[in-house]
């Protein structure tokens, strides 16, 4: 049987797979999406309380929300169920340093949406359904690569055969992709694990997200909303030492909670209820190089960078967006969407800012797990002097918010 052919191959559904799907629904070109799960393109049912949410949220910026807003599926998530948060608090858990942001600053209404991931991906999916030059294969997980001069054949599990002008890798930081055409890869451990929850608080969440930098590592409250109103819910990124991690999942809900408490200073009053906990290890992962010929990388597939500034997700929304764009252009100009200079220009526009929001993310670690003096002096210092100072404290916002120029 001849395989069937494709303009592009998206290995990976998740959201920046999908996204990327959707960027090039309605084009000319034909699109393959290949998940190996099987995908539901059903709304999640959303209950309240603290189980009735999904573990995994992301922040999602200001930048972000407009691009699936042109994609047609933000007015879905926000139909369901989004909070939007316009306030930040950060604070050094070792002094006094601390920083407040505020979306007024900036006269924006908002700082950025919390967000579960369920959501934003069936969102993402049904947008998907509108667009008949994309066909979804899944579950189907690829058994085989195989390279030729024009692109890349693919083996399905289920025996069916594809051909691919360029393949993306967008299947995730295990990226199968990337594993078997030999990216070289930069990798190393933060030293950390990273345990999420949604819990219920004593007090309201203000609409604003917490951040404590302890020396262990950084403990984060991104406030979500609650369908019914009675609680005040918030989900939580506890970044930590391995061995501090290890003992935090072993203990009962009710120690959890006093010592999750403890550990936020009772900024929201007590812990009140906690959902199931999940710990995932922390790793940083680059790949070199995102192109090869007929290949590319994109989303965690290319990157992974540590939770602590809540930028993963929005990372693989623009290299979907930017790889979409080329891809986009060079067809315009009747160019193949593998051409070089589509690689090139992919490559070019998203791997330095990628390498130097991984940079940032290590030295923001490495300087506020430091416990000498002086560099204790240094952050403080420097949260307090930002935080009095309007033209940076903007620039801050806008960069947090993806809105920078």
């Amino acid at each position: 049987m001849l395989p069937q052919k494709f303009d592009v191959a998206i290995v990976g559904a998740g959201l920046a797979g999908s996204a990327l799907a959707v960027a090039l629904g309605g084009s000319r070109l034909r699109v393959a999406l290949i998940e190996a799960q099987p995908l539901s393109f059903d709304w999640p049912p959303l209950e309240a309380g603290v189980s009735g949410f999904d573990a995994r949220v992301s922040a999602i910026t200001a930048a972000s929300q407009r691009w699936l807003d042109s994609l047609g599926a933000w007015p879905a998530v926000a139909a369901r169920r989004t909070s939007a948060y316009r306030a930040m608090q950060v604070w050094d858990a070792e002094g006094t340093g601390s920083i407040h942001f505020d979306a007024a600053e900036v006269n924006e209404p908002a700082l950025g949406h919390i967000v579960e991931n369920r959501v934003l991906q069936t969102a993402l999916l049904q947008c998907l359904r509108r667009c008949d030059n994309v066909q979804i294969f899944s579950p189907a997980a690829v058994g085989q690569y195989l390279r030729g001069d024009t692109g890349i054949e693919l083996q399905l599990q289920n025996g069916t055969a594809l051909q691919a002008t360029l393949l993306v890798g967008a299947d995730g930081a295990q990226s199968s992709v990337r594993n078997w055409a030999e990216f070289k890869l930069r990798e190393w451990d933060y030293d950390h694990s990273a345990i999420v929850a949604t819990v219920a608080t004593e007090k309201p969440n203000q609409a604003t997200a917490w951040q404590r930098f302890r020396r262990q590592g950084p403990l984060a409250f991104l406030p979500l909303r609650s369908p019914s109103g009675d609680q005040h819910l918030s989900s939580i990124v506890w970044s930590t030492s391995p061995e501090e991690a290890a003992q935090l999942m072993s203990m009962t809900d009710d120690d959890f909670m006093r010592a999750l408490g403890t550990a936020f200073e009772h900024r929201l009053g007590n812990i009140n209820e906690t959902s199931r906990r999940f710990c995932v290890p922390l790793r940083a992962r680059h790949a070199e190089h995102y192109t090869q010929p007929h290949i590319a990388l994109i989303g965690d597939a290319a990157h992974t960078i540590h939770p602590l500034a809540g930028q993963g997700i929005n990372l693989g929304f623009l290299d979907a967006q930017a790889l979409a764009g080329e891809i986009l252009r060079a067809a315009g100009r009747g160019l193949s969407a593998a051409d070089a200079s589509v690689l090139a220009r992919y490559q070019r526009s998203r791997k330095s800012d990628n390498i130097a929001m991984l940079a940032a993310m290590e030295g923001f670690k490495r300087l506020f797990g430091a416990e000498q003096l002086p560099l204790r002096w240094l952050r403080n210092s420097g949260l307090n002097w930002v935080d009095r100072s309007g033209p940076v404290k903007r620039l801050f916002i806008r960069q947090a918010m993806g809105l920078a120029t």
